[in-house]
């Protein structure tokens, strides 16, 4: 089992940026399918971006695309979500995951398919 910790989450403006880290212990980012998901209040968690190992095929929301980067550090095994042109709507509590075994693209966007996940990071976007 992967122990994930979140760190970086905050409260920023509108157009504001924010750099999310995500370290893991008991395992290495670059064996792994690593994603970013987020949940709003009453909203379902939804899937925000995902790198494959440290620096392979990555996949974005339409939602950040353009807005986001996802990246990896091998020699600190971190995993990084930078986040520019924040707005409102991605406000909500972010978290890391990790998985292996994807049979396809689609399938690394859904959540149930990750088998270790981080306790999540607050980001509050203010308009």
């Amino acid at each position: 089992q992967v122990q994930l910790v979140e760190s970086g989450g905050g409260s920023v403006q509108a157009g504001g940026s924010l750099r999310l880290s995500c370290t893991a212990s008991g395992g290495t980012f670059s064996t792994y399918v690593t994603a970013w998901f987020r949940q709003a209040p009453g909203k379902e968690r939804e899937f925000v971006a995902t790198i494959v190992g440290s620096g392979g095929f990555t996949d974005y929301a339409d939602s950040v695309k353009g807005r986001f980067t996802i990246s990896g550090d091998n020699a600190k095994n971190t995993m990084t979500l930078q986040m520019n042109s924040l707005k409102s709507d991605d406000t909500g509590v972010y978290y890391c995951a990790v998985g292996s075994g994807f049979s396809s693209i689609p399938t690394m966007r859904q959540p149930d398919r990750y088998s270790d996940w981080g306790q999540g990071t607050q980001v509050t976007v203010s308009a």
